[in-house]
């Protein structure tokens, strides 16, 4: 059976969605049929990481609904396969009337995919704790500036109580100056939030000009941190990998 893990973030800006692109993508080249699912249907944003705007057009409730079946409403990658994208609903937003019927789904998910990765919304709202009620695991996503690692700990706790017990730390979009300037360190970050470390991602620009260019980070010409998120992504599917500390 696959993994449903809910990739979750306290306050936005942390790079959630590129994560989730990122790590689906690379997942997906390391041979892992993969589903990214956006989940937030306020500021849906997944189909431009993964560069699926086309692709939009069928969303999850589809499925919720008896609509489509679910590899109807999922598209694969047309340039990285093995890749798949389900979309967030414009019209409705799911509610615990949704439960039942979204438990389902991804029941069907874990049969059809090795990996299952859902853009949760920013925050531990219903989105959050839907997401969570159906994850096998959860990647909380923050960077060094304290509202995020003081929201990341809140998300990781609302997890937990939701019953998510395998809770991972991936700090994104590092910048070691920020650091030496706060005094702090990742020890810190993982002692405040509570989470096993994943992954250590620093700043980079290609993530900007991948996305404009259209082009998912993965086959982007320049793409530094890209590498990072290939160790996550390897650790995601068990193996022991040395954290790239630059």
């Amino acid at each position: 059976m696959g993994k449903v893990i809910a990739v979750a973030s306290g306050k936005g800006g942390t790079g959630k969605t590129t994560t989730v692109a990122a790590v689906s993508s690379c997942l997906a080249a390391l041979g892992h049929r993969t589903l990214c699912v956006d989940f937030d249907c306020e500021m849906k944003n997944l189909d431009l990481s993964i560069c699926m705007s086309d692709f939009a057009v069928t969303d999850y409730m589809d499925i919720v609904n008896k609509q489509l079946d679910l590899m109807e409403a999922c598209h694969e990658s047309p340039k990285i396969p093995g890749l798949f994208f389900l979309g967030a609903p414009t019209a409705h937003t799911p509610d615990w009337s949704d439960a039942e019927a979204i438990k389902e789904m991804f029941d069907e998910i874990r049969g059809e995919f090795a990996y299952c990765l859902i853009d949760s919304p920013s925050g531990i709202g219903t989105g959050f704790r839907l997401a969570h009620s159906v994850a096998d695991m959860s990647i909380i996503v923050t960077h060094g500036e304290l509202p995020a690692v003081r929201d990341a700990q809140l998300a990781a706790s609302a997890a937990r109580d939701m019953g998510v017990s395998d809770i991972r730390l991936l700090v994104n979009r590092l910048l070691r100056k920020n650091f030496a300037y706060m005094q702090g360190t990742i020890d810190d970050m993982i002692d405040t939030v509570c989470a096993r470390l994943l992954g250590v991602v620093p700043e980079d620009n290609s993530v900007f000009m991948a996305l404009h260019d259209n082009t998912p980070l993965v086959l982007y010409k320049k793409r530094h941190s890209i590498y990072e998120f290939l160790d996550v992504s390897r650790r995601i599917a068990g193996e022991e990998v040395p954290l790239r500390l630059r």
